[in-house]
Formats: structure tokens, C-alpha cells, sequence
């Protein structure tokens, strides 16, 4: 059985709403996801989904309640008013789900230079870094990136875009529940890396070696800066390999997300990836 919410002004309904801003978010440790793709991706991966509020006049879509139906969660049946004010997007599709944020500790990053993610039959760690990314966009492309390249762990410095934005969730394409994602302080923690045996590698048009010369089987973190400022200065010093993306055309520079993809995807060739896939 599930609950009906009709009215906008219902007090569950504005403290989900509260879920839209970040100082919600903090105050809650929840966020909210939208759309059947990402709450089904969310249950699947045993995200830690507590209520999920769906369309009175569309139904669940379907394959929904089978993916919850053991894991205790709350369904709603709600209006079309209560969805808009719960839709982050233009036109609400119809269901949303409220979440438990999760933390995953970094330290688990560090025991080896990083776990692997079971899926690489003992290959070296790739851990994705990213120093200050400010836009959503650009975040949860690399995280989606990090996901399709089979990467064991992206970390999130101080500066970059929240994780539960709302644009920063949509751009994952529910990736963000694939692989563990991690907040901490590069200053504290890269250097813990390199104990380890981790090479951190970043761009620089200084280098003298192209990401195509350095060997990417190794444990290793890609550091990738802000989109106008780059790497920090204190982030910079910390890394072990800088190389340089080599560019034939007229184009001064690449998008972050877009560097980004070279450097994972030149790791994942040199690892030997063999299975394909289509994006």
C-alpha cells in the first residue's frame, strides 16, 4: 500500500523540497534523485533509498517496486503539484526518491594505494581526482567517465561542486552509485598516496612527456584542476608525473570533463580493457 500526499503544502512534501538546496542537503544528510533511470539505478545498487514519491495520474514505471520490494522503503503516491515542487527539472518525470547520504571513508583509498574495484582481476588501482571542479556538469561527467573506464574511487577535493546537486546527480547518469565517491582534503590525503606507492599524475603544459609516454599501469590518481584556474599550488607540488595532453589542431585547451576522458580512457587502453561497450 502506499501513501497519497495531494497537497504542495503538505509538511513532508517542504522538507523534501528543503533537498533542492545544499543547506538543506547538509542539515538532512539526504538528497533527492529524479527520474525512473536514476531511482531504478539507486535500488538496484542498493543506494539507501527510504521513500520514493511517485505520479498518482502515470503509476510507478515499470520494474520499480521489483527492484525495492525487500529493502523497507516508503512508497508515496503524490500529485502533480507535489512533483513540481519536488522537480529540479523543467517538466517532472514523475517519480522522485529521497536518499541517505553515505560516506565512504578515504582511508580506504590508502591501503594499497587504493582497492581495486573487483572487476580488474588484480590490476593496479585508478583513482580519479578532481581539485576544485566547480561545475556540476563537468563533475558528474568525469564521475560517469571514472564509472565507464572502471575506476576504483573518485575523491572530491575542497572547492569542487557538491556531489547532490541536482545537476551534478543527472550528468552521473546514476553513476554516482557505482563506485565509491570520496570528499577529503588532497593536502592530507594525496600524500598518503604517495606513501603507498601511488604515482599522481596531472596536466601541465610544462611537461615534457605526453600522457601517451607515461605508463598509466601502475597504481595511480589523476589529478584533474579548476576550470579556470587549474591545480592549486599546493595540489600541483604533490604531483609525482606531470604530462601534457598533445593537441594537432588550433584549439588552445580542453574542458576538464574533456581532459579528463582522454587521460581515463588512455589509462583504461594501456590497461588492457577489453571489454566494449557504446556510449
Amino acid at each position: 500500500m502506499a501513501t497519497e500526499i495531494l497537497s504542495a503544502q503538505n509538511p513532508r512534501v517542504k522538507e523534501w523540497a528543503q533537498l533542492l538546496e545544499r543547506k538543506g542537503r547538509d542539515r538532512q544528510q539526504r538528497y533527492l534523485i529524479e527520474g525512473p533511470h536514476l531511482v531504478e539505478e539507486a535500488l538496484k545498487y542498493h543506494a539507501p533509498v527510504t521513500t520514493v514519491v511517485f505520479s498518482l495520474d502515470k503509476g510507478l514505471p515499470p520494474g520499480i517496486r521489483e527492484q525495492g520490494a525487500s529493502a523497507g522503503i516508503e512508497w508515496v503516491g503524490a500529485s502533480e503539484a507535489v512533483l513540481a515542487k519536488l522537480a529540479d527539472t523543467q517538466t517532472p518525470q514523475g517519480i522522485v526518491a529521497v536518499v541517505e547520504r553515505t560516506a565512504a571513508q578515504a582511508a580506504s583509498l590508502v591501503g594499497g594505494a587504493g582497492a581495486g574495484n573487483g572487476d580488474g582481476g588484480g590490476r593496479s588501482p585508478l583513482v580519479i581526482v578532481l581539485d576544485a571542479v566547480q561545475d556540476p556538469g563537468n563533475v558528474g561527467t568525469i564521475i560517469r567517465g571514472a564509472d565507464a573506464v572502471g575506476a576504483d574511487a573518485v575523491v572530491l577535493g575542497r572547492g569542487t561542486a557538491d556531489l547532490y546537486n541536482p545537476k551534478t546527480i543527472r550528468s552521473t547518469m546514476g553513476s554516482l552509485f557505482h563506485l565509491p565517491i570520496v570528499e577529503a582534503d588532497l593536502g592530507e590525503l594525496l600524500p598518503l598516496a604517495r606513501r603507498v606507492g601511488a604515482r599522481i599524475v596531472g596536466t601541465s603544459l610544462q611537461a615534457n612527456r605526453s600522457c601517451y609516454e607515461a605508463d598509466l599501469t601502475q597504481p595511480t590518481w589523476l589529478v584533474f584542476g579548476n576550470e579556470g584556474k587549474g591545480m592549486s599550488g599546493a595540489v600541483a607540488a604533490l604531483v609525482t608525473d606531470p604530462v601534457i595532453i598533445p593537441m594537432h589542431g588550433k584549439a588552445e585547451s580542453l574542458n576538464v570533463a574533456m581532459a579528463a576522458t582522454v587521460l581515463m580512457f588512455e589509462a583504461a587502453r594501456q590497461r588492457g580493457i577489453a571489454r566494449t561497450g557504446s556510449g
